[in-house]
């Protein structure tokens, strides 16, 4: 059994990274973003507060990340592993989530803060279907339209300029230091996210002593 966490600032491709490993090595892939926007899309009473938390750039209070993080690993549906994302993002998480599992590796990705500007500023969304584009690499065959359902794009709550600052300076100051808890485990590798999505999967299968990446 496998049990990653997956670690970066926003746009690193985190969840990118994490879908290449759930795919061959059957590993759940829990995303803490993802999760969350699913209550926004569904209206539902989370939803509502994380919009308005989302919208001022901040990141989710502890009690809430950690109550939905321990329900869904609660489900026990991951046979061979799990794969965590968005998550832990500062010391109290951090601590919370070395009590409860023993963790097999903490992947970094590395990405200087204007490659992030770069990245995030480019992605929208399609609110209906819930498809992710990037104007940069992963454009929509029509201007501003979904390929799945061809409805409107639109920018996240959370990519806009200033709710990007305020999640950079957020990593910074709170996100970085958990990384030095789990670098006392010595369990942290780290990867420069800036290459090709192909060649940073690779590097991080190289990393972890997981068979290559074949395409």
């Amino acid at each position: 059994m496998r049990k990653y966490v997956i670690m970066g600032v926003q746009g690193s491709g985190k969840g990118t990274q994490s879908q290449l490993l759930r795919e061959e090595f059957d590993l759940v892939h829990i995303s803490v973003g993802d999760i969350f926007r699913w209550q926004v899309r569904n209206h539902t009473k989370i939803g509502a507060q994380v919009k308005r938390i989302m919208a001022a750039g901040e990141l989710v209070g502890d009690d809430l990340v950690e109550s939905v993080v321990r329900r869904r690993l609660d489900q026990h549906d991951w046979n061979y592993g799990f794969i965590i994302d968005g998550f832990p993002r500062n010391g109290r998480q951090a601590e919370f989530f070395m009590e409860s599992y023993d963790i097999d590796a903490v992947i970094h990705l590395e990405l200087p803060d204007d490659e992030v500007r770069r990245r995030v500023l480019s992605r929208r969304l399609c609110p209906n279907c819930g498809m992710d584009y990037n104007l940069i690499a992963d454009r929509p065959e029509q201007e501003g339209r979904c390929d799945i359902c061809g409805h409107e794009l639109v920018t996240r709550a959370d990519d806009t300029p200033e709710a990007l600052e305020a999640r950079l300076r957020d990593y910074h100051e709170k996100t970085r230091p958990v990384l030095e808890l789990f670098r006392r485990k010595e369990v942290v590798h780290d990867v420069d996210g800036r290459p090709p999505l192909e060649e940073v999967q690779q590097a991080i299968r190289t990393t972890l002593g997981l068979p290559p990446y074949k395409g």
